[in-house]
């Protein structure tokens, strides 16, 4: 029995806005994450962008609380699924453009796609991205980074919709970007889109350097497993895989997942995991590393549904 129940006249005016392939009742959540866990989420929606304003009102109108995901590869979902709408910006948002050296990029559109538009007009600074397995969307919420760039070094604006439906553009400063976090979570921000301003550079050398960076994920990282990249922040002046390895963790098991023997910073769900046993490897793993290395990781991935 859903903690909330969908109301009819609410089902009713989605079904005005939406096509009947644009909603999924009882949507199983594990077809949506890198993680491949989860429970199901009330009601699954994929608005374009036209429609999203109005999606969006609906929801508040109804007080159906609102989980936005984009590719689904920095988050965990309960084995209870979520309560409420999960609105989805994948390939309905996936829009990349490009206009003297900025690009913009829709919240669905993947990080590799947008790097790889770039390379092909020679503009660069978005080369980092390309080992980042996600959307624009998720990245502008976390302020994701990897091999010394973050998004807040190439964010111009960001185009944000309020939970009342309003579309606004946010400028970098308003963004209050910091490691691995941003302000749209606090002020229950969507994120629509972002510009991104990039520099001219040599196509030869961008699209050289797109390759070593996705020949080095390739190599060093589990991506024959689910997971959800990274599975802890960075502490300062420490690597989370180093200490996870050096506090005898490599190949620790907690049901079905498992601390990567490839690389220590990734948990790995190597054997149909759950997302309790994740969460228990997760906790156990900060537990150890504190108790042997007096470190506490924290991570970053992020907890949505219920547990």
């Amino acid at each position: 029995m859903r903690t909330i129940e969908l109301k009819q006249n609410f089902l009713d005016k989605i079904q005005k806005i939406l096509d009947k392939e644009q909603y999924f009742i009882d949507e199983k959540m594990a077809s949506h994450v890198t993680f491949a866990v989860g429970g199901p989420a009330d009601i699954y929606l994929l608005p374009g962008l036209e429609q999203i304003a109005d999606v969006v009102k609906t929801c508040t109108e109804f007080e159906i609380p609102v989980t936005i995901i984009g590719n689904g590869s920095n988050l965990l979902v309960g084995d209870k699924g979520i309560r409420g709408a999960v609105i989805a910006f994948g390939n309905n948002m996936e829009t990349v453009t490009t206009e003297g050296h900025c690009l913009y990029a829709g919240a669905g559109a993947k990080l590799c796609d947008a790097a790889n538009e770039a390379a092909k007009y020679g503009l660069t600074g978005l080369e980092f991205a390309s080992g980042i397995p996600g959307s624009i969307g998720g990245a502008i919420v976390m302020n994701a980074g990897a091999y010394g760039g973050e998004m807040k070094d190439v964010v111009k604006s960001v185009s944000i919709l309020t939970k009342d439906g309003e579309k606004r553009e946010l400028s970098l400063e308003e963004m209050e970007f910091s490691y691995r976090h941003s302000c749209i979570i606090k002020n229950q921000y969507f994120v629509l889109g972002a510009t991104l301003q990039l520099q001219e550079g040599c196509k030869e050398e961008i699209k050289a350097q797109i390759k070593e960076l996705t020949n080095k994920r390739e190599s060093k990282q589990p991506l024959e497993y689910p997971s959800a990249g990274s599975t802890f922040k960075r502490p300062e002046g420490y690597f989370a895989g180093k200490l996870i390895m050096d506090s005898g963790l490599r190949g620790f098991s907690v049901g079905g997942a498992q601390v990567s023997e490839k690389h220590c910073g990734f948990v790995i769900n190597k054997n149909h995991a759950t997302a309790k046993d994740i969460c228990d490897l997760i906790d156990e793993v900060i537990r150890i590393v504190y108790e042997k290395q007096h470190v506490k990781l924290e991570p970053e991935v992020k907890r949505i549904g219920e547990f």
